[in-house]
């Protein structure tokens, strides 16, 4: 599966409003999938927002409430489906990455590793300690939420586990969205991988998200980018550009290993 279409549905996020961030993800589901998308992203946190006040109440088991939503949806469209949620896990609760294959199967949790104390996500939150890296159809994809994007040695990481692709939800303010840019640019050249993303607009909470939800190819080419408005916004690319760059300008082959051994 060389190509694969791919919509990002760049929403609204209102803090608190479950019914109203829902009814707006269906309706961007039902968009994406008249488009013949094959994957889905949502923001980070869609569902809820920050809402603090109330997020241990609205978190839920894996296997329960919103991820058993999720799956019918992904399972009834037959599309597959990433974004994430607050999950209860163990004896907290964690910002879950959670990716619904297209017959509605869970393949994989990525829970947040790198929680940003603007957010508050520290003081509330546990982080996750284990990189994700799926095995789907068209190639090893990894997935990151918002703030790990700044890190990069977990970017690394995962192009060393084989990774064509790396999923970026977030909640990304404007004030900040220059960051956003480049970050996402950098990181797909650096590693020579396709970084979709995407990101909440609109006020949510206190906070003005930014838009600009993208995705970037291996050679740092914004193929799509979106405004700073809500919008669903989808591209078709082409797996084997990968390996074509990485042929053409073998820049991961010359990686000094024998100098930096736990950082490559």
């Amino acid at each position: 599966m060389p190509k694969i279409n791919i919509s990002v549905a760049q929403m609204p996020i209102v803090v608190g409003d479950l019914a109203q961030n829902t009814t707006t993800v269906h309706t961007m589901l039902r968009e994406a999938v008249q488009r013949r998308s094959h994957l889905v992203l949502l923001p980070e946190l869609w569902r809820t927002g920050y809402d603090w006040e109330n997020y241990q109440h609205t978190a839920e088991q894996l296997n329960s409430g919103i991820f058993t939503e999720m799956s019918q949806l992904a399972q009834q469209h037959q599309v597959s489906i990433i974004g994430s949620y607050f999950e209860k896990h163990g004896h907290g609760t964690a910002n879950s990455a959670v990716y619904f294959a297209n017959d509605g199967r869970v393949m994989g949790v990525y829970r947040k590793m790198h929680l940003i104390p603007a957010m508050q996500e520290d003081r509330y939150l546990q982080p996750g300690n284990t990189p994700l890296t799926l095995d789907l159809p068209w190639g090893p994809t990894s997935v990151a939420i918002c703030y790990d994007i700044r890190f990069p040695e977990l970017f690394r990481r995962y192009v060393n586990s084989g990774a064509v692709m790396v999923l970026v939800v977030a909640q990304w303010p404007l004030e900040r969205i220059e960051h956003w840019r480049l970050l996402l640019q950098a990181r797909a050249i650096e590693n020579q991988v396709y970084v979709i993303a995407v990101n909440g607009a609109g006020q949510s909470g206190q906070v003005m998200l930014g838009g600009h939800s993208m995705i970037v190819d291996p050679w740092g080419q914004i193929i799509i980018e979106a405004g700073t408005e809500p919008n669903l916004v989808t591209a078709e690319i082409e797996l084997n550009r990968v390996s074509d760059i990485r042929t053409q300008f073998p820049v991961l082959k010359h990686r000094r290993t024998d100098v930096f051994p736990n950082q490559l």
